[in-house]
């Protein structure tokens, strides 16, 4: 048992509540593993007629994974610590199937694993606080639990953005790409939650939920996404390869693009070439299978160089100063990349 995730039942719902505070509610492996068992409880219990996932604390929904114990432990064991990816992988897959309504309240950080645990659901309520992003290429990872199923399908190239460069996204910004559903100020949420709680849930429960959402829906104001989509859809929607992309910014004479390529150059060659790959072919995947090829990916990953350079380099010694291998995306050859990609054998993602 852990207490840095809690559950509780609060009328038709089954109530979610990240416990983490000073880790900006990072989720461990033990927090991944209960709710994973609470959320099948859930499923067969018939008076439970929707979730609730919300955070404690103002500063973050949940900032991520666990990324000093895979740290610390993939180097020596990466096949064993690859089973912490494989119960998250596990659960985003079980959210996004989940058989009843699932909201979940993001307000603060939401970021990496967070984003797992929210954006597969049905409603995505974004507050005052909402601080999205996909941070993984300048850690040497790529933007995991589900990115390369949500990503590929935001409009105008948004998602091959935000995965490769890393960028935050505010709450209006959320809501024009389409990564939040609804947007309250973070003032009214628990008001919001205590209406959904009040709200009679009968055969249409989804449609009752949504009515209330829509009540309490605040305008988010101006999306600063939107001054740039423009040049975010000229240079990122059509993009064929990674190396095509990096060469299309630098030939660019705009501010947009030359911000962009200095942005892409802190990152992880090899990422970006995964992270281009895995939105490319998670496009034409259906969920299960993104997150089998995720999986894939992630457990090569966990063998390789970069994870643990950037994560020295941003997390534990915070030097901000990687050394990249390959230091160059045209050194990472695309026989290379395929290789993260190949199937594990005995190995695989099995999900039901």
């Amino acid at each position: 048992m852990t207490n840095k995730i809690l559950f509780e039942r609060q009328a038709d719902w089954g109530v979610v509540t990240i416990n983490n505070e000073e880790a900006l509610n990072a989720l461990d492996w033990d927090m991944v593993k209960a709710l994973h068992k609470q959320l099948i409880g859930w499923a067969a219990e018939n008076a439970v007629k929707a979730v609730l996932i919300k955070s404690a604390g103002e500063k973050a929904f949940c900032a991520g994974g666990d990324i000093r114990w895979l740290y610390k432990n993939a180097k020596t064991d990466p096949a064993g610590a690859s089973e912490f990816f494989r119960d998250e992988y596990t659960t985003n897959a079980l959210i996004y199937h989940y058989p009843k309504p699932y909201v979940a309240l993001i307000d603060g950080i939401t970021m990496g694993g967070g984003v797992g645990l929210s954006v597969h659901g049905d409603f995505r309520v974004a507050g005052d606080r909402t601080l999205f992003a996909m941070p993984e290429t300048g850690i040497g990872l790529f933007p995991d639990v589900g990115g390369g199923h949500f990503l590929p399908r935001l409009n105008d190239g948004l998602g091959l953005y935000y995965a490769l460069t890393g960028a935050r996204a505010k709450a209006a910004d959320c809501m024009a790409a389409g990564i939040a559903t609804h947007f309250t100020t973070s003032d009214r949420h628990g008001a919001l939650a205590n209406a959904l709680f009040s709200a009679p849930l009968g055969d249409s429960a989804h449609a009752d939920i949504e009515a209330v959402l829509d009540e309490f829906s605040d305008d988010p104001g101006h999306a600063g996404i939107n001054n740039i989509r423009g040049a975010i859809r000229e240079h990122f929607e059509y993009a064929n390869s990674m190396e095509g992309l990096m060469a299309a910014l630098g030939g660019a004479s705009d501010e947009f693009a030359a911000g962009v390529l200095t942005t892409l150059s802190r990152m992880s060659p090899t990422s970006m070439k995964l992270t281009f790959e895995q939105l490319k072919r998670g496009h034409e995947l259906d969920f299960d299978e993104t997150m089998k090829m995720e999986f894939r990916m992630v457990r090569r990953v966990m063998e390789g160089h970069d994870f643990f350079e950037g994560v020295r380099a941003q997390i534990i010694d915070k030097d901000r100063n990687p050394n990249w291998k390959p230091a160059e995306i045209s050194d990472v050859s695309d026989d290379e990349a395929a290789q993260y990609f190949e199937p594990l054998g005995d190995d695989e993602l099995t999900l039901p």
